[in-house]
């Protein structure tokens, strides 16, 4: 698809939905990073040599919810696109310039989403 391959952060807690987002985005062939929560999230947006395209984050997160990372991130790269996966998607109030896609979602709903953010 993309050449070299994007890389996304999926920053979700619950495990069977981040493997299958993983899996998905995989299968997409994206480069894809993981973390269960925030903190993981943080350790890798801190890496100034890790190349990261989106970052897609749950809102509901143990740690830190998905805004305060979101704005954490964009602090640290503000150029980076966030993508929020919600299943309260119509309660949440987004930061501007943000993307949403609401719980539960189609393979084809996120490859959409996905490459429309990534410009691809």
């Amino acid at each position: 698809m993309s050449d070299p391959a994007s890389t996304i952060l999926v920053v979700e807690d619950d495990g069977i939905v981040r493997m299958l987002i993983v899996d998905v985005l995989e299968e997409l062939e994206y480069c894809v990073l993981e973390a269960a929560d925030g903190k993981e999230a943080m350790a890798f947006l801190q890496k100034t040599d890790e190349k990261i395209d989106l970052l897609m984050t749950d809102k509901g997160l143990p740690d830190m919810d998905g805004i305060k990372l979101a704005k954490n991130a964009a602090e640290l790269r503000p150029s980076l696109p966030i993508l929020f996966a919600s299943g309260y998607a119509e309660n949440i109030e987004l930061p501007p310039g943000t993307h949403l896609i609401g719980k539960p979602f189609s393979i084809d709903q996120l490859r959409d989403k996905v490459k429309s953010i990534l410009g691809q």
